[in-house]
């Protein structure tokens, strides 16, 4: 059940109306909300909420027995329970076919033939995201930093909440929990947000994110047809439809959570402003990069012990960062290449993020930070996007992912033909004006909502603007969010 769809629409609206019913009981409203919310997650396979309820009643137990205990070794214990119950089940239905594989391909490098046990299972929805909310939480009661809840329905809506259930942001317990265990109260700015972030969101998945679609996949599915122009146009497609399609996910979730009298986090943060490495990891995937740092760099031993253990904390993490998002060596050159990028910058680069900019040396060096980081993050889309080419009939790779790496980064500044490179400029230009203007009043402002803090009038005309955009210029072919498959 996708936040596009007419059936989602229904879906909110009947759990919404049954939910202010019960609007005196939070309680009650919980269960309702974790019925809805396992009705939701069924809706693509009934057979994952079996996985989900296993892995809510495993930390549900793990949590509370760990706190009960007073011996460290036996809460060591009970943390490797959860570690290995939630990373397993991950590793099996998401890693085990890649490494097997990858182990056949290293055996055939050397001249042998194997035949390795494949399992061919359907990747769970979402299993990436619940996985990392649940360890966080028996992480966090291992490190005696909250206790866990006796309330067990609200500790499974925490896990289950469908809003941000497939594709976040990652919650901490921290932030969520407490507000499934108090009485929410909607008020009416709220109300307002939350109908904007859903509005907002929709544009940007439907209208922007969809459009770049079929951009990026002519271009980089024929990767080998295309030079020059072409390929970094189709490059800045993909980094709009990432974006887009990710940040819509988050913004909706976030605007059915303010609906529903629940804060959920910013997840994104103008990361193409970023100035550097470190700066886009603050603002991109919010939830995600803050769970790395606080489960694996630090405890890794993050900037301690030397420069040569920190540039090694800063390679492992986002080497698992890259392997997060997919079983895939091209993912996985992705991460090491926003390792290198962070280890180079963390040597080279020392002015602070926050740097002043005042002087017209100052902008100078502020937009030519931006531009920099720009290329390199563009660099990375190829990486990220470039997953070979697949025969539609046979469903067989006839084209790599490092083959078409490899086409699409050398040929870069190669000249060609600008007719079509200008034909889908136009077109990506045309798409991204209204993110561009938004984002630069957000940029100046400081204000992630601004948009919703102008003049009563400008503001109907604006979301008339969205809505008329929505109809008129909405992709026809409905396009599966991209974060799903993670």
């Amino acid at each position: 059940m996708s936040f596009n769809s007419t059936t989602f629409a229904i879906f909110f609206v009947l759990v919404y109306a049954g939910y202010l019913a019960l609007g005196r009981s939070a309680r009650w409203q919980n269960i309702l909300l974790l019925v809805g919310s396992y009705v939701f997650y069924g809706w693509w396979d009934w057979r994952f909420c079996g996985l989900l309820a296993a892995s809510t009643v495993i930390d549900y137990c793990v949590g509370r027995a760990m706190h009960a205990g007073n011996d460290d070794r036996l809460r060591k214990r009970l943390l490797w329970v959860s570690l290995c119950a939630n990373l397993g089940m991950l590793g099996f239905f998401k890693y085990f076919d890649f490494f097997a594989k990858s182990v056949e391909s290293g055996f055939q490098t050397l001249g042998w033939e194997v035949n390795p046990l494949l399992l061919d299972v359907v990747l769970p929805v979402g299993i990436s995201f619940y996985t990392f909310q649940t360890l966080s939480y028996t992480i966090d009661i291992y490190r005696r930093k909250i206790e866990p809840t006796r309330d067990f329905f609200a500790f499974a809506l925490f896990v289950a909440f469908f809003p941000q259930l497939v594709a976040g942001p990652i919650e901490r317990a921290s932030h969520l929990l407490p507000q499934m265990l108090r009485p929410r109260k909607i008020q009416l700015p709220e109300f307002h947000a939350g109908l904007y972030l859903i509005l907002w969101g929709l544009f940007k998945k439907v209208v922007i994110a969809d459009n770049m679609a079929p951009i990026c996949n002519d271009v980089y599915q024929n990767y080998w047809e295309f030079q020059g122009p072409s390929l970094i146009i189709a490059t800045v497609a993909f980094a709009l439809q990432i974006y887009c399609d990710f940040s819509a996910y988050s913004d909706i979730a976030r605007g059915c959570g303010k609906l529903l009298g629940f804060d959920l986090m910013v997840n994104f943060r103008l990361p193409y402003f970023a100035v550097s490495p470190s700066d886009f990891w603050r603002r991109w995937h919010i939830s995600l990069s803050t769970w790395l740092r606080d489960y694996l760099y630090i405890p890794l031993g993050g900037n301690r012990g030397g420069a040569f253990n920190t540039q090694r904390n800063l390679m492992i993490t986002m080497l698992l960062g890259g392997l997060w998002h997919g079983a895939s060596w091209n993912f996985v050159l992705w991460g090491l290449f926003h390792g290198l990028i962070l280890a180079v910058y963390r040597v080279a680069d020392k002015r602070p993020i926050d740097a002043p900019v005042v002087t017209l040396g100052d902008r100078l060096g502020y937009f030519t930070r931006i531009g920099i980081m720009t290329v390199l993050t563009l660099i990375g889309w190829v990486l990220f996007r470039a997953t070979g080419v697949v025969d539609d009939s046979t469903g067989e790779v006839v084209r790599g992912s490092m083959e078409q790496i490899g086409h699409i980064l050398t040929q870069w500044a190669v000249s060609a033909d600008l007719g079509y490179a200008r034909m889908i400029g136009y077109e990506v230009c045309f798409y991204a004006a209204p993110l561009i203007l938004v984002q630069i009043a957000q940029h100046r402002s400081r204000d992630m909502m601004v948009m919703t803090r102008l003049p009563v009038v400008l503001r109907g005309v604006w979301y008339g603007l969205l809505l008329a955009g929505l109809m008129v210029l909405g992709a026809r072919e409905a396009v599966e969010f991209i974060y799903f498959q993670f």
